[in-house]
């Protein structure tokens, strides 16, 4: 099983259109086996918290479980990985609160082969879509939008999606394209820790509360860009794009 690990984070984000807009902030994510969730003693536990209702669609039976979800998701695409392991970057609940903005899998098959990337993106709107990579990390993986995420961007162009597997760094490149053109670009760039007790404890005093002050300086950018009278993207009730592709469609191809 992998051990758990913690990156501590720097997040950019890029605006170039239809206004210029650039901003960085800091945090941390959890690097873990999803069979294998850390298990924090009962006084740590509100610090770092998983919660299986963060993650993917519910699904029916007594042990939902983030790795059922996942084997769902994937069988859904005809995908078996006969048990291999799977790692996620993600975050955990601090104080009951979550903001996941994105969390990657790695999935593996049984031989320990990386087969498959899956990339589930969050809104601040209690939405959430998960696109299928291709394991190839010396190229970026192209797939088109389907979820709203912003109010200042339109539900239309591809993502180019750059998510090697972390060792003792992490480095996630995302960029939304429209006409060829980088419109957003988003970087995630950290260096990894031991999840033990002291890192814990460490970041709470300096990233306190992570999760809820990223979602709120997601926010007071939003106000920002309202302020530049940057226009206002009407949202759907689902947020998503209307569903014309067939499953195969939905894969994504290397650029």
């Amino acid at each position: 099983m992998l051990t758990p690990a913690i990156y501590r984070t720097r997040i950019t984000h890029l605006r170039r259109a239809p206004v210029h807009h650039y901003f960085e902030h800091r945090g941390y994510s959890w690097y873990v086996d999803v069979d294998d969730l850390p298990k924090l003693p009962r006084w740590l536990r509100p610090f770092a918290r998983f919660d299986v209702r963060d993650h993917f669609s519910e699904i029916d039976g007594p042990n939902d479980t983030l790795r059922q979800r996942i084997d769902v998701f994937l069988a859904e695409r005809d995908i078996d990985l006969r048990g291999g392991r799977i790692t996620a970057l993600l975050q955990a609940r601090v104080l009951g609160y979550v903001f996941n903005p994105i969390s990657l899998y790695w999935c593996h098959d049984a031989d320990g082969t990386l087969r498959h990337v899956i990339a589930e993106v969050h809104n601040t709107y209690g939405g959430r879509h998960a696109y299928l990579l291709p394991p190839d990390s010396d190229h970026p993986a192209i797939v088109m939008k389907k979820l709203y995420v912003s109010p200042f961007n339109e539900v239309d162009g591809h993502y180019l999606v750059t998510a090697p597997r972390p060792d003792e760094n992490l480095d996630v490149r995302i960029s939304l394209h429209r006409e060829n053109q980088p419109a957003f670009v988003v970087t995630m760039r950290g260096n990894r820790k031991r999840a033990g007790i002291a890192e814990i404890l460490r970041l709470q005093l300096v990233a306190p509360v992570a999760p809820l002050m990223g979602a709120i300086g997601i926010r007071i950018q939003g106000i920002t860009l309202w302020l530049r009278r940057v226009p206002v993207v009407p949202r759907t009730d689902s947020g998503h794009v209307p569903r014309t592709k067939s499953r195969d469609q939905e894969r994504v191809n290397q650029s």
